[in-house]
């Protein structure tokens, strides 16, 4: 691999948070604000699993992981955003690998989510092994396209 390659690789940190902490809550609702604008629902950050993506130091990405009403066993991408400056670095398809292999080792064996209205986001959720399916009780927009991957067994 050329060395810049693996330079870009390692541009951004990925670390799991607590989002019960006032500042890492605070710095999911601004990156929420940021990537998101006012095109989804703010999500409870106090349920499930959340990361944060930084570069130097500079919170640029994050993703969160919550249980799924589907069934047992099932995890929900519940949202996966990266900054506009930080766009087409691979950042959130390293963020969605994350969550997978977090939800592997929790035991989970499959992971769904929806995009509405966002072409690379639907994408990067290609790109990382999702399908699309149509869910018996459609949760989101009349718009949405719902997405799927099994994990494991």
């Amino acid at each position: 691999m050329p060395a810049n390659r693996v330079r870009q690789a390692c541009r951004f940190l990925i670390r799991e948070v607590d989002a019960c902490e006032p500042d890492v809550l605070d710095t999911l609702n601004d990156l929420h604000v940021r990537t998101f604008l006012d095109c989804a629902p703010l999500p409870d950050f106090e349920i499930g699993q959340w990361w944060v993506s930084s570069e130097h130091g500079r919170p640029v990405g994050f993703a969160g992981m919550i249980p799924s009403s589907l069934g047992r066993g099932i995890a929900y991408l519940s949202r996966v955003g990266v900054i506009r400056e930080c766009c087409g670095h691979g950042l959130q398809r390293r963020l969605m690998r994350t969550i997978e292999q977090r939800a592997r080792r929790s035991g989970l064996y499959c992971i769904v989510s929806d995009t509405t209205g966002n072409i690379i986001s639907a994408n990067n959720f290609i790109r990382c092994g999702y399908v699309l399916f149509q869910p018996e009780q459609p949760w989101a927009w009349r718009n949405s396209l719902y997405w799927r991957k099994v994990i494991g067994s």
